[in-house]
């Protein structure tokens, strides 16, 4: 579960906007900097897909997400010619497209998607604000990565709001997991409700660290095809 923003110490108004607006640059992966929103670079899913007609979501891996009793999620639909598949996580009434050759789980809080070598990890949440302690999806990417980069020195951290009026966070220099080779770069996107500010839904991607650039390429196309049953 992402950790209570609450206990965590907040940030005032210039700090926030330090972290929104004032990050360095040149740690920014090339593609996302100084975008309005996201951009897939001429990229399909079938860039990143295998040809498997769908038979990878037949399967549920324990070892990744999903709590203690992961569940599969729900397929909805193949697009062998997209190279996708559509995928309800039902527990957050959230619908996604992942590549063909991935595999999907949720339970009762997120549903997780990665692909079989485990290099990009997906994970989707429903976000109260007001039980995190901040006030909108805003302060929320400002809080968040104030409190990665306090608590895992070494972690850079930039966000930035989007023309849609969501926000992406980029996390470089993250530390691997058990089973990662390398290094990871994370990539948070926090959609605010429509009319609700105090709501939302946080789409996190992980990728190892030479797939940053591919990674926020996946998201743009992660982004364009996501449904959400506010």
């Amino acid at each position: 579960m992402i950790p209570n923003l609450k206990d965590k110490a907040r940030q005032n108004e210039s700090g926030r906007r330090v972290v929104l607006l004032g990050m360095a640059a040149a740690f920014m992966p090339a593609a996302a900097r100084g975008q309005t929103g996201l951009d897939a670079g001429g990229l399909t899913f079938r860039d990143f897909a295998v040809s498997d007609r769908g038979s990878s979501f037949n399967t549920v891996d324990p070892r990744i997400g999903g709590g203690a009793v992961p569940t599969q999620a729900r397929v909805l639909a193949i697009d062998n010619d997209g190279g996708f598949a559509r995928v309800r996580f039902d527990a957050i009434r959230v619908e996604v497209a992942l590549p063909l050759g991935w595999q999907a789980n949720e339970d009762w809080e997120r549903g997780v998607g990665f692909s079989s070598d485990k290099r990009f990890r997906l994970i989707v949440w429903r976000v109260d604000f007001a039980y995190e302690g901040v006030n909108d999806a805003e302060h929320y990417a400002a809080t968040k990565s104030g409190a990665i980069k306090a608590r895992k020195p070494g972690v850079q951290a930039q966000a930035r709001k989007l023309g849609d009026g969501s926000f992406l966070v980029v996390y470089e220099n993250v530390p691997p997991a058990a089973g990662d080779g390398e290094s990871r770069v994370v990539f948070d996107l926090v959609v605010p409700r429509p009319g609700k500010p105090k709501e939302g839904v946080l789409m996190t991607l992980g990728v190892s660290a030479r797939d940053s650039d591919r990674g926020l390429k996946l998201l743009a196309l992660l982004k364009s095809k996501l449904k959400i049953d506010w």
